[in-house]
C-alpha cells in the first residue's frame, strides 16, 4: 500500500512537472510587440515632452499613433513651444485655444513618409485646414538652407518610426498669410516689397477677408523693369497699387475651379473693374501670355498661383490683341490706323467680332481676307462697333444708338438677351478694360 501511494506520488510529480513545462512553452510563445509609433517615439525622448503634451490636449495623438497610415511630422523641441508661448504673450499651453493649438499642430504634419532625401524645396500641402473645403495650409520647405517658411531650421532628419518619420525643428511652424508667404520665398522678394509700398501688407494680412493672388516671381519683375527702363524705386504707391490689383480675384478660387474666359479683378478705373483673360488648357494662361508655373499654395485668407510674366491692366485694344479669338479684329484695327485711336481715355464700349465672324463676312462678300477690303470701307465699318461712352450690358435699353460712325444708328433689343440690328446676338457682355467695356458678338455689323 505505501509501495502503490508512493508510485502515484511520483507519477503525479511528473504530471505537474509536464503540465509546468507546457505553461512555460506557452508563455514562450506569446511575445509582446513593441510599438513604435511617431507619439511613442516623441514620448520615449523628454525633449519633445510639451508636443507630446499638446498632442493629447488636442487629441492628435491618437492620429499619430495610427499604425494604418503614414506621416512626415517636424517635430518642434520643449524650447521651440516656450519661445512660442513668449512670443504669443501665453503662459502655458493650455491657455491656447484648442482649435488654434490644433491647427497650429497639424500645420507640422504631411499626409506619407518622406525621408530628408526626398524633401525638395518647394510647397507642401500640411494636414492643417484651408480657408476652403477641400484644402489645406501650404508650407514652403528650402532644403538649401533647410528652413521651413524662413521661420524654423530643421536640427534633427529621418527619426524613423513604425507610421512614419520625424525631423526636429528649432521653432514651432504658424500657419501664414497671403503676404506672410510672399515674404518666406525668395522668388517673391520684388512682390514682397512692392506690396509693402503700395501699402497692402495689412489688406493682404487680413483674415476676415479671402483672395486669389497671381504672384508674378521676381524674373517677370525684372523683365517687366527692363522693357520699360525702369525700377522699383521710380514708382510711386499710386503707380503700383492699380497693377498690384490687377493681380488680386476677390474670393478664393482654385486652379481646380479655373475655366476659360474672364474674371473680374480688385483693379478699378471709376466704379468698374478691369476684367482678366483665362485660357484653360494643358497650362492655365493670363491675357495671353503670362503663364501660372505654380497652383494652390494656400494661405489662411486666401489662395495663391504663382505666374512668371507680370499683368498689365488693358486697355480696349489690349484685350483684343491677349485674345486669339479676336486676331481678325486686330488686324483691322491696324489696317484701319484705328488702334491709337481706341487706345486713347475714352471711355468706348466696342461690340467686338469674333474671328468666326469675319469669316462670315468673307464668305458672304466673297473675298479671301481683310486685304480685299479697302481701308475707307474698313473703317467705316469698324466704327460702326464703338460706342462712345461705357454701356455695360445691363445699362442697355431697347432703342437706337448712335456709333462712331456717323451714318450708322445701331437697333438694341434686350427682351431676350442684348440683340444688334435684329439678328447679332452678344455671345459674352460686360469685358472691362481700363478705357471701356467690350462685348463679344456673333456678326459683324455692316453699315
Amino acid at each position: 500500500m505505501k509501495k502503490l501511494s508512493l508510485r502515484m506520488l511520483i507519477l503525479l510529480i511528473g504530471v505537474l512537472m509536464v503540465a509546468s513545462c507546457d505553461k512555460d512553452d506557452d508563455k514562450k510563445d506569446i511575445i509582446p510587440v513593441k510599438s513604435n509609433t511617431i507619439v511613442d517615439v516623441a514620448s520615449s525622448d523628454d525633449d519633445f515632452s510639451v508636443l507630446v503634451d499638446a498632442l493629447v490636449l488636442t487629441g492628435l495623438d491618437d492620429v499619430l499613433a495610427d499604425k494604418t497610415a503614414e506621416y512626415t511630422v517636424f517635430a518642434p523641441t520643449n524650447n521651440a513651444f516656450e519661445s512660442l508661448l513668449t512670443e504669443l504673450g501665453y503662459e502655458e499651453l493650455e491657455d491656447i485655444p484648442t482649435a488654434t493649438l490644433t491647427s497650429v499642430l497639424l500645420y507640422h504634419v504631411l499626409d506619407g513618409e518622406a525621408v530628408a532625401a526626398e524633401v525638395q524645396t518647394g510647397y507642401y500641402s500640411t494636414k492643417a485646414n484651408g480657408p476652403e473645403e477641400n484644402y489645406t495650409l501650404s508650407m514652403y520647405v528650402n532644403m538649401d538652407e533647410e528652413m521651413i517658411n524662413s521661420r524654423a531650421t530643421i536640427t534633427t532628419t529621418d527619426i524613423m518610426a513604425d507610421n512614419g518619420v520625424i525631423h526636429v525643428v528649432d521653432k514651432v511652424l504658424l500657419p501664414l498669410s497671403l503676404s506672410g508667404h510672399a515674404a518666406v520665398n525668395s522668388a517673391f522678394s520684388i512682390l514682397d516689397q512692392i506690396v509693402t509700398k503700395a501699402g497692402l501688407t495689412e489688406t493682404l494680412n487680413n483674415e476676415a477677408l479671402s483672395f486669389t493672388v497671381f504672384a508674378p516671381v521676381d524674373a517677370a519683375f525684372v523683365e517687366l523693369f527692363t522693357n520699360l527702363g525702369f525700377t522699383l524705386d521710380d514708382l510711386s504707391a499710386e503707380d503700383l497699387t492699380p497693377i498690384l490689383l490687377y493681380h488680386v480675384l476677390n474670393g478664393f478660387t482654385g486652379s481646380s475651379e479655373l475655366v476659360s474666359g474672364y474674371l473680374s479683378t480688385l483693379s478699378q478705373v471709376g466704379d468698374e473693374t478691369v476684367s482678366l483673360q483665362v485660357s484653360v488648357g494643358e497650362t492655365v494662361i493670363l491675357n495671353g501670355n503670362s503663364n501660372v508655373i505654380v497652383t494652390d499654395v494656400v494661405a489662411t485668407n486666401g489662395i495663391i498661383h504663382a505666374i512668371d510674366e507680370v499683368l498689365i491692366p488693358p486697355a480696349l485694344v489690349d484685350l483684343a490683341l491677349d485674345n486669339s479669338d479676336f486676331s481678325y479684329l486686330v488686324e483691322a484695327l491696324v489696317k484701319a490706323d484705328l488702334v491709337e485711336a481706341l487706345s486713347a481715355e475714352g471711355p468706348f464700349t466696342i461690340f467686338a467680332p469674333t474671328n468666326a465672324a469675319f469669316e462670315a463676312l468673307f464668305e458672304a462678300l466673297d473675298v479671301s481676307g481683310l486685304s480685299e477690303i479697302d481701308e475707307t470701307t474698313l473703317e467705316a465699318v469698324l466704327l460702326s462697333h464703338v460706342i462712345s461712352g461705357l454701356y455695360l450690358s445691363e445699362d442697355l435699353s431697347n432703342g437706337t444708338i448712335q456709333t462712331l460712325n456717323a451714318e450708322k444708328m445701331l437697333s438694341i433689343n434686350v427682351d431676350n438677351g442684348v440683340v444688334i440690328d435684329d439678328d447679332i446676338n452678344v455671345v459674352l457682355a460686360d469685358i472691362k478694360g481700363t478705357n471701356g467695356v467690350v462685348h463679344v458678338i456673333d456678326k459683324v455689323i455692316v453699315p
